[in-house]
């Protein structure tokens, strides 16, 4: 069969990066199990076992020339992938071959290689959060001051600025960072721990020798950049430990979602509005469309992982006793799809941010159809400083409120409160002055201050913590 006679995974295809994919390949997966095995067997030696100097160098010699096809022609016959490579290895590496995997158990290797590669994985989402929060602390800074009407219950409510939404997006990416970084921090390797979790095969092999195993296990820890083994495991590591990691990685992606909601939401207000490039097509039919097709992207993709979070935790939940196999078909698919897809979410998401379009003009306008009504307390102030009994006061603005609300309702082409006012001999403000009052900036609060100390504070020391220009963080301080 061809590439196009057969399935392949769109994350594969259409989404993911190199990088990502890499990461989760089979040549990734099978060279860091035999660095595995080499740490192992290494560590036996070192601590007194018969292992053949001669071995040990055809180990290293190969780690990477991994003959696939012979691999695929050993596993048609065991029925065992595991077993499969073993022997593959040591068809490379013959003065190994008594002893590549001795003492082990499967999980040694496999486990211990999952905890690896999601390890590294971890460490690449972490680079994609911190990108898209460089972008976005680059448009927050750019619009910190720029009034936009805030929502409540999806209702008009007080203002707020263009970039203090955003840092609201960045909050939530600086709280994944944490995450990330705690995970990275404290995932555990699960260690040379043999069959059932006992050792009992590397006793045997150390003639009882306690402490000897006790060593193993953390040299083979120490060996794969681990600084600390799980102290107890059944046959594998718990799979609490995937649904932890799956945490983290649905945190991601809901938070990319939520950005991609009030993304195209605002795209539907025509004040913002996503990178459109001018030969992208929006629609098929309708020719005028421009789409929110990566916004729309994110939220798919993300929908996506967010329904593998509580699989993990299902997963977890009917290991009985030391280990059940029912995890393993199911793991080879829920955990690199996660990544794959928060991957791709992260990759779209750094171009959108990279490219949001403003649209000023209509958000003035949006916020001159709401803004009388917001402005009515001030008014009522400086009404009654005026000279204006409070009471009437507020009757007039209450009745001629709710008469503009609903000439607005019916087709007004703008918001007339403060015309109407003026024209009751009983109201005692002019109309500049209550044009006065209602300038936007005096309704966004400390927005722009926030921001600026948002950056700061927040995202700065984060933006520290990885491999960016100077000029990048500078940008983020006050």
């Amino acid at each position: 069969m061809t590439n196009r006679d057969q399935y392949s995974s769109p994350l594969a295809e259409r989404y993911a990066s190199r990088e990502m994919l890499a990461l989760w390949s089979p040549q990734t997966r099978h060279v860091t199990w035999r660095r595995i095995w080499l740490a192992l067997a290494e560590a036996e030696f070192e601590l007194g076992a018969d292992i053949p100097g001669a071995a040990l160098a055809e180990m290293r010699a190969h780690l990477e020339d991994i003959d696939f096809a012979r691999a695929a022609e050993h596993e048609r016959a065991f029925r065992h992938d595991v077993m499969a490579h073993v022997h593959t290895y040591a068809e490379a590496a013959p003065a190994a071959r008594k002893v590549i995997h001795l003492g082990a158990t499967s999980a040694d290797i496999t486990d211990n290689a999952d905890l690896i590669i999601i390890r590294e994985a971890l460490a690449l989402l972490r680079r994609r959060v911190v990108a898209v929060l460089r972008r976005l602390g680059t448009f927050a800074r750019a619009w910190r001051d720029e009034p936009t009407l805030g929502y409540t219950h999806l209702q008009p409510a007080q203002l707020t600025t263009v970039g203090k939404r955003a840092t609201l997006w960045m909050q939530d990416l600086v709280l994944d960072v944490h995450d990330l970084d705690a995970g990275i921090a404290t995932l555990p390797f699960r260690g040379i721990k043999g069959t059932t979790g006992t050792q009992g095969s590397f006793l045997a092999l150390f003639d009882g020798d306690h402490d000897k195993v006790r060593e193993l296990d953390r040299r083979v820890t120490r060996a794969l950049g681990f600084t600390r083994s799980l102290a107890v495991t059944g046959q594998t590591y718990t799979r609490k430990l995937d649904a932890r990691v799956l945490g983290i990685v649905a945190g991601i992606a809901a938070s990319a979602s939520k950005f991609s909601g009030d993304v195209r939401m605002l795209q539907s207000f025509g004040e913002i509005e996503e990178p459109f490039e001018r030969d992208q097509i929006g629609s098929s039919a309708m020719a005028y469309k421009r789409n929110p097709m990566r916004s729309e992207r994110i939220a798919s993709l993300a929908r996506f992982v967010l329904s593998l979070e509580p699989n993990a935790n299902q997963t977890h939940s009917v290991q009985f006793f030391e280990r059940t196999l029912d995890d393993s078909a199911n793991r080879r698919l829920a955990i690199p799809e996660a990544f794959l897809a928060t991957d791709a979410i992260l990759i779209l998401m750094e171009n959108v941010a990279r490219g949001l379009v403003v649209h000023p003009a209509r958000i003035n306008r949006r916020i001159a159809d709401e803004l009388p009504f917001m402005a009515t307390e001030e008014l009522l102030i400086a009404a009654v400083r005026a000279g204006g009994d409070r009471q009437a006061v507020h009757e007039m603005i209450r009745v001629h409120s709710q008469e503009t609300s609903r000439a607005m309702r019916d087709g007004a082409t703008g918001n007339d409160l403060f015309e109407r006012l003026a024209a009751d001999p009983a109201w005692t403000l002019k109309l500049d002055a209550m044009r006065l009052v209602s300038d936007p900036r005096r309704f966004v609060g400390r927005a722009a201050e926030q921001v600026d100390e948002f950056l700061a504070a927040a995202v700065a020391p984060v933006l520290d913590d990885v491999d960016v220009e100077p000029a990048d963080v500078e940008a983020l301080r006050v």
